[in-house]
């Protein structure tokens, strides 16, 4: 979709910090606050903005420990890739999970309290699921970046 200057800069100014006032998006992206409203309905009806969010500190929220993970399925039949999705989808430490190209089928992000938390989930979840064949974890030492705003 392509967005105008004065859009990009309201999307830019929203995806930053999304609990500031009409007002004080209006004036960062130098437009009227009735303007601003109208068109943060138009980006909600559109699907642009697919919904608001407040973004938690893992470490505060108990989940200090990130994991990426590997995952290779049994099989690709429908069954087991349908199969894994709705595994997945419960998970609550499963944070994004990424079907891709390559020697897995799919990247996972876990989020978990410590190391004793991520062999808990994977040992009786995922290696005790009839649809995993093999997962290769990747802990992550040290976070250099991590933002949830897409470049406009």
């Amino acid at each position: 979709m392509k967005y105008s200057t004065a859009e990009k800069a309201l999307l830019r100014e929203l995806q930053r910090d999304c609990s500031q006032s009409l007002a004080q998006i209006a004036e960062a992206c130098g437009m009227a606050q009735s303007t601003v409203w109208r068109k943060v309905q138009d980006f909600e009806a559109s699907g642009t903005i697919l919904r608001r969010v407040a973004l938690l500190s893992p470490a505060h929220a108990g989940c200090k420990l990130t994991v990426l993970a590997a995952i290779t399925l049994r099989d690709h039949a429908e069954a087991t890739v349908s199969g894994f999705a709705t595994l997945i989808e419960g998970r609550p430490e499963v944070v994004e999970c990424l079907a891709t190209s390559g020697a897995a089928d799919y990247q996972m992000k876990v989020r978990v309290a410590d190391v004793e938390a991520y062999e808990h989930f994977m040992t009786n979840t995922l290696l005790r699921s009839p649809f995993v064949r093999e997962v290769q974890s990747s802990f992550v030492l040290k976070e250099l970046k991590s933002t949830t705003e897409l470049p406009l």
